[in-house]
């Protein structure tokens, strides 16, 4: 009996996991398994490109042509500049041209040709980062900003009319499990291919490895995209306009944005998410775009703690866009209980807008930890940056990571005065006067470095914290925050910074998961599938114009008062995103995208009649 009743639960719990993933067979399961596929392909770049490997990789090339900065007309910039233009450029090229392109796409049918197109652009501009090696030094990481640049183009145009293609794909029923089915798929292809590229970078030497790297994204890319071409079609047209010549698009384009813009008001809950998107994207897209320069500036973390939250996110945020979907609709979840057999949870769906207002004050929750962010004040002799151990009439002198000085002017200025003395991760421990220590150790109040004396009469025992060290809390507004719960929550679990780091990430996973394909599919639903290209034009627009707000926000305050309130800053778009939610009346919204199509609908037959 109780044999019968494990083989039942397992069966239920492998059921629910089939309906969770979408393994069951209906009948356009292949043209949507297609579709999410693209999010598979694209995440290569998304991920090993523009987040782990090539930034630093422009870095290291940047400096070695030019040194920290190039002078332009615009003035000294640096490498982030540089990287930071490429980015901003391409976006905002695609959000002012892709208004435009949605209404030309909705009149003719290049919805899928425009997306092999853009893709063609993408994925090739990516693999040919590789060639950078083939020019000379001086001219490599100008390869690679022209080549980023266009992927970007690629990336930003191609996801216009990509997104422009969910409303064909299913029934309103079906848009919440489909969006979020096709961002699980990116979350775990782009997973994937990152453990393998840092396995590569990581434990393999040789030039070729981060050239190989970049060439097998690029091929991810355009290999897996084929997938999309060959089973998702053209959607049918409803109000079909032939023979557009490039005048005759342009005019038809602005007449048509034109009358958008004037027809607010009768799309006006469709106009009312849209303003609520542009706060609540700025301010996730900020978050996860200044996370990690927040926690290597801020909180001292390594390159490798972040990579490896980077695929924890990926690998977390998988499962948890089919939560959401269930949280969304309603279903069955299986999980394990004590006794090795499967328990299935059955949720009661509370609909697409509820849940993703979960999901918009779980963010609001994780910018509140991040707050509290607070590394372990230094104990041991050996967590500080510089180390000073007596012997005889001199001190060995070590050093925690032999890359702890950056590229800055402080660092720099501190290794020309004492780099003479300096450890190399070559011979490993260098040699120091005690003059030489006690001058080093007094000059340490202002910068962001730690040291301790050990072994020496006058000096035993003595310690230097920066005035900037990630340890060193209390001169900001909030940093209250952070030493509330390094006294009450991370010093007593013993819960290391980069621990603290590692389960917000986990957290900020599961809120992906939901938020961004929740966001996308209520877009969908409130559009007419007859203009949808045009309107997820204005989608894109939105999305690209918001992210520029926020960073923007973060930098004059960090620069005003510290990085925390500059944190803090965010949540205000979110809870201004999320509190806008409360106009949106999403069956109205229904309501009028289903009349819009009706009438486009009659249109065409009075037409062909």
């Amino acid at each position: 009996m109780a044999d019968s009743e494990a083989s039942q639960s397992m069966s239920d719990a492998a059921t629910a996991v089939g309906e969770i993933v979408g393994l069951q067979q209906d009948d356009n399961s292949k043209q949507i398994r297609g579709y999410c596929m693209y999010d598979w392909a694209k995440s290569a770049f998304e991920t090993s490109v523009t987040v782990a490997i090539l930034p630093a990789w422009f870095a290291y090339l940047f400096l070695e042509a030019n040194g920290i900065s190039v002078s332009t007309g615009l003035g000294e910039m640096t490498s982030d500049t540089f990287w930071a233009w490429a980015m901003t450029g391409a976006a905002l090229l695609v959000a002012v041209l892709s208004p435009g392109f949605g209404v030309i796409a909705d009149r003719t049918k290049i919805k899928i040709k425009m997306l092999k197109i853009l893709t063609w652009v993408g994925a090739g501009s990516v693999t040919l980062l590789a060639l950078a090696p083939l020019f000379s030094i001086s001219y490599q990481w100008v390869w690679l900003f022209v080549m980023f640049l266009f992927a970007n183009i690629g990336l930003n145009g191609a996801g216009v009319f990509y997104n422009s293609l969910l409303p064909h794909q299913g029934s309103e029923q079906q848009m919440d499990g489909i969006s979020n089915k096709a961002y699980a798929y990116g979350y775990l292809g782009g997973g994937i291919l990152l453990v393998f590229h840092l396995v590569l970078v990581m434990g393999v030497s040789g030039a070729w490895v981060i050239p190989f790297c970049m060439a097998t994204s690029g091929l991810w890319w355009f290999g897996f995209a084929f997938w999309t071409f060959a089973t998702v079609p053209e959607p049918e047209i409803e109000n079909e306009v032939e023979d557009l010549d490039v005048t005759s698009a342009t005019r038809l384009a602005i007449k048509e944005l034109k009358k958008t813009l004037s027809e607010w008001r009768s799309f006006k809950t469709l106009f009312i998410y849209m303003l609520a998107y542009f706060f609540f994207i700025d301010g996730i897209n900020s978050v996860t775009a200044l996370a990690g320069v927040y926690g290597v500036a801020v909180l001292g973390l390594s390159i490798t703690d972040l990579i490896i939250t980077i695929v924890v996110i990926q690998f977390v945020a998988f499962p948890s866009a089919y939560f959401f979907t269930s949280l969304s609709n309603g279903g069955k979840i299986p999980i394990p209980n004590p006794f090795n057999r499967f328990k299935l949870i059955i949720i009661n769906g509370i609909g697409t807008k509820k849940a993703l207002m979960v999901s918009l004050v779980g963010w609001c929750f994780m910018i509140g930890g991040a707050l509290a962010f607070a590394p372990l004040e230094l104990e041991n002799h050996e967590d500080y940056d510089f180390q000073f151990d007596s012997v005889d009439d001199y001190y060995e002198v070590r050093m925690l990571d032999y890359e702890v000085l950056g590229d800055g002017s402080s660092d720099r200025a501190l290794e020309a005065q004492f780099g003479h003395f300096f450890p190399t991760e070559e011979d490993g421990v260098g040699n120091a006067t005690l003059e030489e220590v006690t001058l080093f150790m007094g000059s340490l109040d202002d910068s962001r470095f730690s040291a301790s004396v050990n072994g020496s009469v006058g000096l035993n025992g003595t310690t230097s914290l920066g005035v900037d060290h990630p340890t060193s809390l209390g001169d900001g507004k909030l940093d209250s925050i952070g030493i509330s719960a390094r006294e009450l929550v991370w010093a007593p679990l013993g819960l290391s910074v980069t621990m603290q780091f590692l389960l917000l990430g986990c957290l900020a996973g599961v809120l992906m998961g939901g938020s961004q394909g929740l966001a996308r599919s209520l877009f969908g639903k409130m559009i007419p599938e007859s203009r949808s290209t045009e309107f997820f034009g204005f989608f894109g627009f939105f999305g690209k114009v918001a992210a520029l707000i926020g960073p923007m926000m973060y930098g004059i305050l960090s620069t005003m008062y510290d990085s925390r309130v500059a944190v803090a800053s965010l949540s205000i778009l979110i809870i201004t995103g999320t509190v806008m939610m409360f106009w949106v009346n999403v069956d109205d919204g229904i309501a009028v995208a289903n009349a819009e199509d009706e009438r486009n609908r009659a249109k065409k037959a009075d037409t062909t009649d």
